[in-house]
């Protein structure tokens, strides 16, 4: 009995440890037989669907990509600037609650211009992925949209091959183990069961987080409250407009500068204030020493 335990043992390690390093094979021991080589037979892993074509810009598209078995992570980056920072921020929440999404992370700060700026991370699944990018685009005054799709479907089925190559394992050797009976093999197969139960557990939350991402796709929204909207108008076309658009651009240039000067100057009117009184002070100072060096070079009176 000793040797039958000890022979079944190593042929799992054996057997098992190869197909760990492919991570796209599993063994599955037949319910009845002896533990040898015969009593083996090499399962598939789940193969990772072929790729499909479809229009990736529709969200019809998107959901039919994820009916083929693609496991898709879908990422954006929005970048919107407003006038009505209070009313954009509350359209911002309440679009991700009609979507059934949630904010990863929010944070609003000033930066003591008195003008202030959002970043939200949110995540939103992915089915409705599209309609709430679109719909976020027309709540403010996007200045940039970049999307990113993350096709991650080979590493999701790879990771769930070795995943259910490492609980076939854990079921043999608990098999083994409820039939030793020397304390040395015991030892051995209750050792060999907590590397593979470390490696379940390892693997399963793999493809959790795999799982996580492709449920939920995420959106990074930048939101800048600013005094008026950037490149609203229509670009020129003749040379007159183009003209006419460069005088009101270089006076609107001016003016703003003029108005960030004295901003400027508002926001450091003490040192102004004391920068003024040091010139004034080094004048009066620089006169004194004139008047008496000129006292001093006057010529004495016989």
């Amino acid at each position: 009995m000793k040797r039958s335990v000890l022979a079944c043992f190593l042929t799992l390690m054996m057997l098992l440890g190869l197909t760990a390093c492919g991570g796209a094979k599993t063994e599955e021991m037949l319910a009845s037989g002896s533990a040898t080589m015969d009593s083996w037979t090499e399962a598939e892993a789940p193969a990772a669907p072929a790729d499909e074509v479809f229009d990736s810009s529709s969200g019809e598209g998107r959901t039919q990509r994820a009916k083929q078995g693609e496991k898709l992570i879908y990422t954006a980056d929005l970048r919107m600037e407003t006038t009505e920072f209070d009313r954009a921020a509350a359209a911002i929440e309440a679009l991700t609650a009609e979507c059934g999404g949630y904010f990863e992370s929010s944070s609003v700060s000033s930066w003591g211009r008195g003008y202030r700026d959002a970043s939200y991370t949110v995540r939103v699944p992915a089915e409705r992925y599209g309609d709430f990018l679109t719909r976020a685009g027309e709540l403010c005054h996007v200045l940039n949209k970049r999307e990113y799709t993350d096709n991650v479907t080979e590493a999701y089925y790879d990771i769930d091959g070795r995943l259910k190559t490492q609980q076939t394992k854990l079921e043999r050797l608990q098999e083994l183990l409820s039939q030793a009976e020397n304390m040395e093999d015991i030892i051995t197969i209750e050792s060999a069961i907590s590397e593979t139960e470390a490696q379940i557990e390892s693997l399963s939350g793999q493809l959790r987080h795999y799982d996580a991402l492709v449920d939920y796709s995420t959106v990074n929204i930048s939101l800048q409250e600013v005094y008026k909207l950037s490149n609203v108008e229509e670009a020129p076309t003749t040379f007159g407009e183009r003209l006419g658009e460069a005088f009101r651009n270089g006076w609107s240039s001016f003016t703003n500068g003029l108005e960030n000067f004295a901003v400027a100057l508002a926001y450091g009117w003490m040192w102004v204030l004391v920068l003024a009184v040091i010139v004034v002070v080094a004048v009066r100072a620089l006169r004194r020493r004139r008047r008496a060096k000129k006292a001093d070079d006057k010529p004495e009176k016989p």
